[in-house]
């Protein structure tokens, strides 16, 4: 049976988007669940179809729909698990790179979910069909810690933290070049590049907000070793971020981490330069950390990952395989 919500905007709320309005209430939807939802004539304003950039007037009768969900058309894949913690409620699972994390794009397999499915009896449905209990998502070529849901008690209260800003997540990253501080934080806002829409970049308006901390824990002749706290989740915004610092990630193959990098190194390191790229083939980028109050205890819990192969040889690599010529 569908479950139904009213609610009514006031003068307060008058000039704001409808999306980003719904998105702000205790609904445990997604600003993207909200906008499939409005498309699909499932919210109404005054009882009219309206579009997600409807503007409030003050005085509307929102009316919201949702439907049960969907029955699942996923299949469960016998796909091994790198499980840190596991209880009634929730998962700690350490993802690796180049496994994504819930289908999309025509891709329905060997993602983390399928493998979830086939592990997993049950899983929290907030997320919708395709993306059974994930409350937050990983880029494909990052590997690192995520933290998955159970049943939809754990989501909502686990979504709750990472809104709220108080789930954290800690990244070890290596970026091309030396920082000009050993600590530092980005703040910008990050929007859809204009000249290819799968990609993001920092824009002056019309983006979302986006802070990043970082601290320089070694310093290398061809770059930096990271520790990085996200305060916010932007799509791929460490990358972004580091891109727009003039310091991309190594490795990366979307934010100049392999092609634009060698304009600063030195030409005696060039030849080393090269040879990290034939060490890692993706971003060097793990989700190092991740620290959460449990849904049903109340009590703080944080987990920490290893670095991965390919960070590990980097980081040899960089360590005692480089020398300033």
């Amino acid at each position: 049976m569908d479950k139904h919500i009213l609610l009514k905007a006031t003068g307060q709320d008058k000039g704001e988007r409808l999306d980003l309005f719904l998105a702000g209430k205790e609904l445990n939807l997604s600003r993207s669940r909200i906008q499939k939802l409005i498309e699909e004539r499932k919210i109404t304003v005054n009882d009219k179809k309206v579009k997600s950039h409807y503007k409030i007037k003050g005085d509307e009768k929102i009316l919201i729909e949702i439907p049960p969900p969907e029955r699942l058309s996923l299949e469960p894949q016998d796909i091994p698990l790198d499980i840190i913690y596991e209880d009634k409620d929730l998962l700690v699972v350490n993802k690796p790179a180049g496994m994504v994390v819930h289908p999309a794009g025509g891709n329905y397999e060997d993602t983390l979910v399928n493998a979830l499915l086939f592990y997993c009896k049950d899983l929290s449905g907030i997320n919708g069909v395709l993306r059974p209990g994930i409350v937050h998502r990983l880029d494909k070529n990052t590997s690192g810690l995520l933290v998955v849901a159970k049943n939809d008690f754990a989501h909502t209260n686990l979504a709750g933290q990472l809104k709220d800003r108080t789930l954290t997540r800690e990244y070890a990253a290596f970026c091309w070049g030396d920082l000009p501080k050993e600590k530092g934080v980005v703040e910008t806002l990050i929007g859809r590049s204009i000249k290819d829409r799968k990609m993001m970049t920092v824009v002056k308006q019309k983006g979302r907000e986006a802070v990043t901390e970082y601290e320089v824990l070694e310093r290398f002749p061809l770059g930096d070793f990271l520790k990085i706290k996200l305060k916010t989740g932007r799509t791929h915004q460490i990358r972004v971020h580091f891109l727009y610092l003039n310091h991309p990630i190594m490795g990366d193959p979307e934010y100049g981490g392999r092609r634009k990098h060698l304009g600063m190194i030195k030409e005696s390191l060039k030849a080393q330069a090269n040879q990290v790229l034939k060490l890692i083939d993706r971003q060097a980028l793990q989700a190092k950390k991740i620290g959460f109050v449990h849904p049903r205890t109340k009590k703080y819990m944080e987990f920490e990952s290893e670095l991965p192969g390919d960070m590990k040889k980097l980081l040899e690599f960089l360590r005692y395989g480089v020398h300033r010529l």
